[in-house]
């Protein structure tokens, strides 16, 4: 049976081009807008508080910062920072929850001359580095921001963390991979990665850098120097080297297997035809960079990719506005929405496997939340899997021999 329609999670007043969830909060981040061209459309971040209401996850704007004339592309989060792309430029935001009382109280104090946060009064559109909340809940500020692209078309088309988020890296329409002292944001680091744009960064061990580009090259690299580039067809000797290039590319964990890690990528066609080829998925291991596996994922075109916190499912988003999950190990896919949303789908996160995370799956296996330039932020939800316990396979076993030894029996007399 065919899953049901997505739910509408969220409905933006702009295109929506990235999301996140927290880790450690019930709290999704999504973010996008309509740039600087002049068309009305306003540019912004927003926080949704997620929230299970009569059984079914909800989503209620809880803040909005606005971003003046930028129009936020993608984001990392590490806490409760953002590293937010933003034209040529990332701007580093911090957030704070705060109670209404502990608001209300900073604002009394704020009239007897203490300094606080102030109450606006309307909705009037902020000033520069200020921002709005219906709930006076969120605070946010900026503490840096940095040119990350200086090409005729400047745009940041990537940012990650690393691990222990001491270290930012950023890459774009340029060709060049910038790493950056986190929270400092001093760069340490910058050099030619591609021919091109960079399409995708993924952070593994020992902060090696794999990069997918424009120019039919996924590289894996330990600070400047190339580690190897990636083939993800050596063993597929009917596809040319450059009848694909890679889209995607993701780190995940392994299942039972703690430490351990797997590179996925996602591979398109660089030519559209008449009669689509098929794209693929590719699992790596995470150490040697050898192909484990490849699959063909569909012939729409991927957009974005995510791997969920045990590393068990991967999301896929397409650029017809449909929505998949697959199997990490298998890669298999598991879950497809046709054209869940009516345009290309941006960007995909999965609800964290967390305590909080998990009181929002609500006994589902995985949740996964993907927007679109359509401005809707939808919910896909993965239902646990029925499975058997193992004392009752054992039980249907034995019976199952019982069984089988009591009609040899009945049908070969003295056959024991």
């Amino acid at each position: 049976m065919a899953p049901r329609r997505p739910a509408e999670l969220y409905r933006a007043p702009f295109p929506l081009y990235t999301v996140r969830v927290h880790p450690r909060r019930p709290l999704a981040i999504t973010a996008g807008g309509g740039g600087a061209a002049k068309t009305g459309i306003r540019n912004g971040v927003h926080f949704l508080q997620l929230e299970q209401i009569g059984g079914q996850l909800s989503a209620s704007l809880l803040h909005s910062h606005d971003t003046e004339t930028r129009a936020t592309m993608t984001m990392a989060l590490a806490g409760d920072v953002i590293a937010a792309g933003q034209d040529a430029s990332c701007h580093i935001l911090r957030f704070s929850l705060q109670a209404p009382e502990a608001k209300s109280g900073a604002a009394s104090r704020s009239g007897s001359g203490e300094k606080g946060p102030r109450k606006r009064k309307g909705p009037s559109p902020a000033a520069q580095g200020d921002t709005q909340s219906q709930a006076n809940e969120v605070a946010v500020e900026t503490l840096h921001s940095v040119r990350t692209d200086f090409s005729p078309d400047a745009l940041q088309k990537a940012v990650r963390f690393n691990a222990d988020c001491s270290l930012l890296v950023t890459g774009g329409a340029d060709g060049f991979l910038r790493l950056w002292e986190f929270p400092s944001m001093k760069k340490t680091l910058e050099f030619k990665a591609h021919d091109g744009e960079i399409e995708d960064i993924a952070l593994g061990p020992d902060n090696k850098v794999v990069t997918a580009g424009r120019d039919f090259q996924c590289c894996v690299w330990q600070r400047d120097q190339l580690v190897t580039g990636l083939r993800w067809n050596e063993n597929l000797p009917g596809i040319p080297d450059k009848a694909y290039r890679y889209q995607a590319c993701r780190f995940g964990a392994v299942e039972d297997n703690t430490g351990a890690l797997r590179l996925y990528t996602v591979q398109v066609p660089h030519k559209r035809e008449r009669r689509p080829p098929p794209c693929y998925l590719t699992k790596w291991d995470g150490t040697s960079f050898l192909p484990l596996l490849t699959r063909p994922c569909g012939n729409e075109v991927v957009s974005c990719l995510s791997v969920s916190d045990s590393g068990t499912f991967l999301g896929l988003g397409t650029v017809t506005g449909s929505v998949a999950i697959h199997i990490a190990f298998s890669l298999q896919r598991l879950y497809y929405v046709k054209e869940a949303h009516g345009i290309v789908v941006t960007d995909i996160a999965f609800v964290p496997e967390s305590q909080h995370g998990r009181e929002l799956l609500a006994g589902n296996e995985a949740a996964l939340l993907s927007v679109a330039v359509d401005s809707r932020c939808k919910l896909h939800l993965l239902p646990s899997r029925r499975s058997l316990p193992v004392w009752l396979l054992l039980l249907i076993c034995a019976g199952l021999i019982v069984a089988t030894i009591l009609l040899l029996q009945l049908a070969f007399p003295g056959f024991l």
